[in-house]
């Protein structure tokens, strides 16, 4: 690993461990989390290292291998975020602080191993840096804590109105079982691959667009579903509180249906999109559960649909890349990976016409958009466990 070597060479000795935590997929269940909806999804054999030491004067200093400058700060000192890469990391620190006495500083350096942008590499950053700077103080975390204290981090200290999908991904997957959540009440389940299935294999395709989620409409998305919901339980004569509260999960399809009609368009679209992916996700984990690869592939496919038209994301080059999935022999299924306005694609193929998937989707994404070669990239991955130290 770079980032071993990169330790080595910053501070001259050999680092004390190193800490993992993976990228992350959904094939369905985009952009529901946040309203308490239901998501499937996968870690993936590729994600964030960390190489490390600890500091005992508290101080964390904490290098990046894909972004310039040196970050520092003290564990009794977090500071307020400043908008550099380093917010994830001071986020982690006071979330983690809230809860736990800390004691112990670290040095590290982090490395990625895919380009950023569409696999929650925010998420990815912030477990990777929990679990270092939790062993540095001989904090011992239930996965769900874990999980909690890096929503924390990235909703109330960072600013994103995320769910839990991310952070429930990156900890609980198993390799070669589908993870099936409830984001309601954290009641989830691993699906094993039935022995009848199709193979597949997780092929990701980056734009070579980078993003930002909080500098994204990311944000005024979550607020004009929770708007819609708002006004649902207006309608329906419903007892609401506060706006933040207000969770599409509360309110029934029934009364979306009798009320839509009533909502302005774009709160009519985006609730539109979260009760018809709450029917995909439940969908598609049974056709999991019956080994049918390709059923749950199109539900995939349906999933990006509505993200286009429904929820309304997606850069231009992830449209295309979207539309040459779509037709594209080989594949599955897939859609946007993460908040869906840069990034990349994930799609599930035949691990036998991978060669082929690459070559072609390559050719055709080029050709729509010439000056992205030498950004444009293929990998294909495998399912994972989740963060491990």
């Amino acid at each position: 690993m770079k980032c071993t070597e990169k330790f080595f060479e910053i501070y001259g000795r050999d680092t004390c461990g190193t800490s993992f935590s993976p990228y992350r997929i959904c094939p369905i269940g985009a952009h529901s989390d946040h309203n308490l909806g239901k998501i499937t999804g996968f870690a993936i054999d590729k994600g964030i290292h960390i190489a490390y030491c600890p500091k005992q004067n508290g101080v964390i200093e904490m290098t990046s291998l894909q972004f310039p400058k040196r970050a520092q700060w003290h564990i009794k000192e977090v500071g307020s975020k400043t908008g550099d890469w380093a917010d994830y990391l001071r986020g982690a620190t006071w979330a983690l602080a809230r809860e736990h006495t800390l004691s112990v500083g670290l040095c590290g350096v982090i490395e990625g191993s895919l380009p950023i942008g569409g696999l929650s590499s925010s998420a990815a950053v912030i477990l990777a840096f929990l679990n270092v700077l939790c062993k540095v103080n001989q904090i011992s975390l239930t996965p769900q804590e874990l999980i909690n204290i890096a929503f924390d981090a990235e909703k109330n200290y960072v600013g994103v109105n995320v769910g839990t999908l991310d952070q429930s991904c990156e900890v609980l997957s198993k390799k070669d079982h589908l993870l099936y959540l409830d984001c309601k009440d954290n009641h989830y389940e691993l699906i094993p691959t039935p022995e009848n299935m199709k193979p597949y294999k997780i092929a990701i395709f980056f734009s070579g667009l980078e993003h930002s989620l909080a500098g994204s409409k990311y944000n005024m998305r979550v607020d004009e579903l929770r708007a819609g919901v708002y006004a649902l339980q207006a309608f329906a004569g419903i007892d609401y509180g506060k706006f933040g509260e207000a969770n599409a999960r509360d309110v029934s399809y029934e009364i979306y249906e009798e009320y839509r009609d009533k909502l302005p368009a774009p709160w009519a679209r985006r609730c539109e999109h979260w009760y018809t992916e709450f029917k995909r996700v439940e969908a598609g984990t049974e056709a999991w559960r019956r080994g049918d690869i390709e059923e749950y592939g199109r539900l995939s496919f349906e999933s990006g649909w509505s993200s286009i038209h429904n929820w309304e994301s997606g850069a231009p080059e992830q449209i295309r890349l979207y539309e040459i999935m779509r037709e594209t022999d080989g594949i599955y299924g897939g859609r946007f990976s993460g908040a869906g306005f840069k990034g990349c694609c994930m799609a599930l193929i035949d691990p036998s016409k991978a060669e082929s998937i690459a070559e072609e989707v390559e050719r055709k994404y080029l050709t729509s958009f010439p000056e992205m070669r030498g950004k444009y990239s293929f990998h294909l991955c495998e399912s994972a466990d989740g963060v491990t130290l």
